[in-house]
């Protein structure tokens, strides 16, 4: 017993010098791609300051950022033997750009989203625009909602929207074809009513499609972490689309722009959203129709996210091929691009729409057990009426 005390005692003690090892070195890794902004491992980066200097003010007005953010944070780690990137006041949003909150007035996770007007002069307007009412309720409306807008004091050029938490539309990962093809009807619609109203995207890019997944988890997620839980005190745990089916929605109207009805064909410069291979962005600096870039940069959103990701999904491939043509004139409108889809989708059996989505990276070794227990999952699904599509009513 005392030999394997010491054995132990010392894989410990390895694990340790490990792990101090690999914080040192990622640690370091950030300081070269951020230069010298961050003053300690898990600390604030340069770019977060600003939300640390405005905290007692967002405050005021009703949003409680994280302890993180606070002046007189002290790190929960220092002084222990904690190892930081474990440490909830440890984590941070991917972009500095972009906080999460809680809601004081009714405890509501939300986001806070910095932007400039003077560099995006559109977004505030064409987010009212898609929240305002009739728009924000009809069903087609796949744009995220404003939930306020806040101006800082003394601060003319910065403001604050207040958007609801999301999460990537792929996480987790889709289970059934019946749910890639909801997901798909979904933003095919959203993009469709934006183009109804006059409103072109310019950046519909696969981390502008998020998925509002409340009612799929029954305990919230982190916001910097969404694996985690809330409280962090484990993986979070959900239930399925087709059990919960989550509403899809379009973010980052920055570049966007709002057309008058009588405007059929407007003509913009060249602007480079997320995708920087645009065909006719590439063949020209001349203004374009901003409609069919929006159409070609869906397209490459599910080719890359989905057709390249998953197996069976040959009866989408002849659109979207359409979708990404060169030349801008030859892509399907929305319209069409919604009416082909219909078609397509409703051609298929119940046992396509619920057989399992299976990635083309998958261990083969895995699938006779994900098989079974996706067959099993889809008898009570059956029993329980579900539909495969699972927003649909069939």
């Amino acid at each position: 017993m005392v030999f394997f005390d010491i054995f132990n005692s010392k894989l410990r003690a390895q694990k340790k010098a490990e792990e101090e090892e690999r914080s040192k070195l990622e640690f370091e890794q950030l300081r070269l791609a951020l230069g010298s902004s961050i003053p300690f491992p898990g600390g604030l980066h340069l770019e977060e300051t600003w939300w640390r200097d405005h905290f007692l003010w967002l405050k005021e007005v009703g949003y409680q950022l994280r302890s993180r953010y606070a002046p007189d944070w002290v790190p929960s780690w220092q002084g222990t033997d904690k190892y930081w990137a474990l440490c909830e006041d440890s984590l941070h949003m991917v972009t500095t750009q972009v906080v999460s909150a809680t809601r004081m007035s009714d405890g509501a996770h939300v986001v806070l989203k910095r932007i400039q007007p003077s560099a995006h002069p559109h977004e505030i307007e064409i987010s009212r625009f898609l929240s305002s009412e009739p728009l924000k309720g009809q069903r087609e409306n796949h744009s995220v909602e404003m939930l306020d807008v806040l101006h800082i004091p003394d601060e003319a050029d910065e403001a604050i929207l207040v958007l609801p938490l999301l999460r990537p539309f792929d996480d987790p990962p889709f289970e059934t074809i019946g749910e890639i093809i909801d997901f798909v009807r979904q933003v095919f619609e959203g993009l469709q009513f934006m183009h109804k109203h006059r409103v072109a995207h310019r950046d519909c890019m696969n981390l502008n499609i998020m998925m509002d997944p409340m009612e799929m988890y029954p305990h919230p997620y982190h916001p910097c972490s969404p694996a985690l839980r809330l409280d962090m005190k484990g993986w979070v745990k959900h239930r399925s689309r087709t059990e919960c089916p989550p509403r899809y929605l379009f973010i980052d109207f920055g570049i966007s722009r709002h057309y008058q009805a009588s405007e059929s064909a407007p003509l913009e410069l060249p602007i480079w959203g997320g995708y920087k291979n645009v065909p006719e962005f590439l063949l020209s600096d001349e203004a374009c129709n901003p409609f069919p870039t929006d159409v070609w940069y869906l397209g490459i959103a599910l080719q890359q996210q989905l057709l390249d990701v998953y197996r069976g999904l040959g009866f989408m491939e002849p659109l979207v091929s359409d979708m990404v043509q060169n030349d801008p004139a030859q892509r399907p409108t929305m319209d069409e691009v919604m009416s082909r889809f219909a078609t397509t989708y409703q051609a298929l059996s119940a046992w396509q729409l619920r057989s399992r989505a299976v990635m083309k990276k998958e261990w083969i070794i895995r699938r006779p057990f994900r098989e079974t227990f996706h067959w099993l999952r889809c008898l009570r699904f059956l029993s329980r009426h579900l539909p495969a599509i699972p927003s649909l009513t069939l």
